[in-house]
């Protein structure tokens, strides 16, 4: 443990504590006791705090961990998040604008509530909510992972002879004083510390991809050491792989990993907006063309991104050796950096965890608040009542998050996130299609939904690994070419999709009912100014 280390780390950290409680009278509303204050700040925020919010709800700790130890484990198809994270910008152009429209004429929080008002089925708005608070619980716990990790480098986590509680008690006090400023602030608490959060990643990036590399030889030493690693772990354990026993590592995919890296990128883009924690994120905006601008501006973050998984490789060449991948930048940041420069870069990844944390748990409390509480439990629930619930819940999803992470393999962490993309994943075709055409049948869509979750779930849980007998990973191979793997969220996607095709044609034919369609066209291109959408609302008197 590095006194200094540990100094700046605690000073960083009690910053954003204290920024976090103080949100609650930044831009301070007359009443946060309801959702449109409590859960999406007030939907007035512009494209620099959106920038910061979203790009902080997007760039998490997923980011700093999970990427990187990819590459150092050796993954051939390691490098897909730098994809993906371009991919779907043009993507979220074209849709989250019609979401944000038809979201602020009805007063729709949740994706879950534009499922509901679109098709009028109660049981598909079910279904979307259900699945969003599944494929969150596991993104939460991803960054209690790599909160966690930072704590074990830094000398605050007690060994595993020393009693389970002792053991993970830095970890529940971050947990305590995350819970207690989302409880007391909302979503101005994560947009006000995602300022913070991204000026320490933005250094942190920028001074250890120029800094680290020229400390141990340059970029080319390091792609030739790797190289010669990975070759050197292939030989000595070539029967192993031969056997499946072990996974070769590569720097770049062979022709046989194509369609692992290509449908892993794309899957992820497809999934990335459809978790309810980025739509709370646009939902807050001001208006269309914030989300436009954020769409343009927030490809920036990709070009960190791709020096950021780097650091995997420059870790190896530094010569850091960990039998968890997951702590191989953490533990280069020790080695190279100077202790107080090391606090400042450990303080970047925690506070990368605690700002889509929030965000995340705010998201799911809103989906169980509006989608079963106020849906299912009590119609008639006041605006307070709303926000009580989502308070409340938004501890309890955190509490899941904790025992998520405490009870299952932490090896990998990625698998968890990817998890939770193999089931919203199967949201997509209820909401984005949803945004475009009323054509789908309700039913259709729903039994799509259900289908694509068990078998997208089944298939995960026979993915074996060496560190893992279940859920060991997102690929599989496909059942014509057991050489040939793919992102497992795509192939339920697929088969979700081709039965709401199919199952749409025969339920009207079958004159099976369909609902009411409670939007219209106009709806979806609504913008400030337009009847029923409502300027930002006025910090000082808002109310529902």
């Amino acid at each position: 443990m590095s006194g200094v280390a540990v100094g700046v780390f605690v000073f960083l950290f009690l910053l954003v504590t204290v920024l976090g409680f103080a949100a609650a009278r930044w831009r301070r509303a007359a009443d946060l006791d309801n959702l449109d204050e409590w859960g999406l700040g007030g939907r007035g925020f512009g494209t620099f705090i959106a920038w910061f919010l979203i790009g902080g709800d997007i760039y998490t700790a997923y980011t700093f961990i999970a990427v990187p130890a990819t590459l150092y484990a050796g993954s051939a198809v390691g490098f897909f998040a730098v994809p993906y994270t371009i991919v779907v910008y043009p993507l979220i152009f074209l849709f989250l604008p019609r979401l944000w429209s038809v979201s602020h004429r009805h007063g729709y929080v949740t994706p879950a509530d534009f499922v509901e008002g679109r098709y009028d089925s109660r049981p598909l708005a079910l279904a979307v909510a259900l699945t969003g608070l599944l494929a969150t619980m596991p993104y939460i716990a991803l960054q209690l992972v790599g909160m966690e990790v930072v704590l074990q480098v830094l000398g605050l986590q007690a060994g595993e002879d020393r009693p389970w509680v002792v053991q993970h008690l830095p970890l529940f006090i971050a947990f305590a004083v995350l819970a207690a400023y989302t409880y007391s602030s909302g979503l101005r608490a994560p947009a006000l510390i995602a300022f913070v959060k991204d000026t320490l990643i933005y250094i942190v990036i920028i001074v250890a991809v120029l800094y680290i590399p020229h400390q141990v030889g340059g970029w080319g030493h390091i792609f030739d050491t790797v190289g010669a690693g990975f070759d050197t772990f292939n030989k000595d354990n070539a029967d192993a792989i031969a056997a499946g026993q072990a996974t070769p590592k590569a720097i770049m995919p062979p022709e046989t990993a194509h369609w692992a890296y290509a449908s892993l990128a794309l899957g992820s883009a497809l999934a990335l907006f459809m978790y309810p924690h980025s739509i709370t994120g646009v939902l807050s905006t001001r208006s269309r063309s914030v989300i436009r601008r954020n769409a343009s501006l927030l490809p920036a973050y990709s070009f960190l991104l791709g020096l950021l998984a780097l650091l995997g490789f420059v870790a190896i060449a530094a010569g850091v050796k960990v039998t968890n991948p997951q702590q191989s930048v953490p533990q280069l940041f020790e080695d190279q950096f100077p202790p107080w420069f090391a606090g400042v870069a450990f303080a970047a990844i925690a506070i990368g965890a605690l700002v889509p944390a929030a965000i995340m748990s705010i998201a799911a409390a809103n989906l169980w608040t509006r989608n079963i509480y106020k849906a299912f439990i009590n119609r008639d629930a006041t605006h307070q009542q709303e926000a009580r619930q989502s308070k409340l819940v938004s501890l309890v999803v955190k509490f899941g998050a904790l025992v998520f992470v405490l009870a299952l393999s932490r090896d990998f962490a990625i698998n968890l996130q990817l998890l939770g993309g193999v089931w919203i994943l199967q949201t997509l075709p209820a909401i984005v299609g949803g945004l475009y055409t009323r054509w789908f049948h309700r039913w259709a869509l729903f039994v799509g939904w259900a289908v694509g979750m068990a078998w997208g779930t089944w298939l995960a849980y026979g993915v074996a690994s060496p560190v893992q007998k279940h859920f060991g990973g997102p690929l599989v191979a496909l059942p014509w070419d057991d050489t040939t793997k793919v992102y497992i969220a795509m192939l339920a996607f697929l088969l979700n999709l081709l039965l709401a095709v199919v199952l749409t044609v025969v339920f009207r034919a079958a004159g099976v009912p369909d609902g009411t369609d409670r939007t219209r066209p106009e709806d979806y291109t609504a913008d400030i100014g337009d009847e029923g959408v409502a300027e930002e609302l006025d910090p000082e008197t808002a109310k529902h």
